[in-house]
């Protein structure tokens, strides 16, 4: 199955990706994806060194080379992934969940509505403290 979906990707990238820009981000995140996968902490540094050089290159896209100099800044943070097997998935997900509810609030004039409307899309909030909660 997984061979017929690169097979039929990579026909269809033949038809219409004259410049390869398409390819180019589909082998950079299949190695993303490797780096992810590996389990020793100085092969996944190798391997993110080694993307972060071909990111660089004068050859490539600008965004790839954007993807390049941001693996650079962010080189130590991204490879300590493997030291503690730890992402920050979860506070970008509550953090994304806190401006849906900003933009769906339209601007609270009260900051105890909006604390409340927040718990409420966060799940199930425990009431009995929150109403201890004081704000100041």
């Amino acid at each position: 199955m997984w061979f017929e979906v690169r097979r039929r990707l990579w026909s269809l990238l033949e038809l219409g990706d004259p410049g390869a820009e398409v390819a180019i981000a589909y082998r950079i995140k299949e190695r993303i994806r490797d780096f992810y996968r590996t389990r020793d902490p100085n092969e996944a540094r190798e391997m993110l060194r080694e993307l972060e050089e071909y990111c660089r290159r004068r050859a490539m896209p600008p965004e790839i080379q954007k993807l390049g100099r941001t693996i650079r800044a962010w080189f130590d943070k991204i490879a300590n992934f493997h030291l503690a097997r730890v992402s920050n998935g979860p506070t970008e997900a509550l953090n994304n969940l806190i401006k849906r509810i900003k933009r769906i609030g339209f601007g609270f004039r009260n900051f105890e509505n909006y604390r409340i409307r927040a718990l409420l899309y966060a799940g199930r909030p425990n009431w009995r403290v929150l109403g201890s909660i004081v704000v100041r």
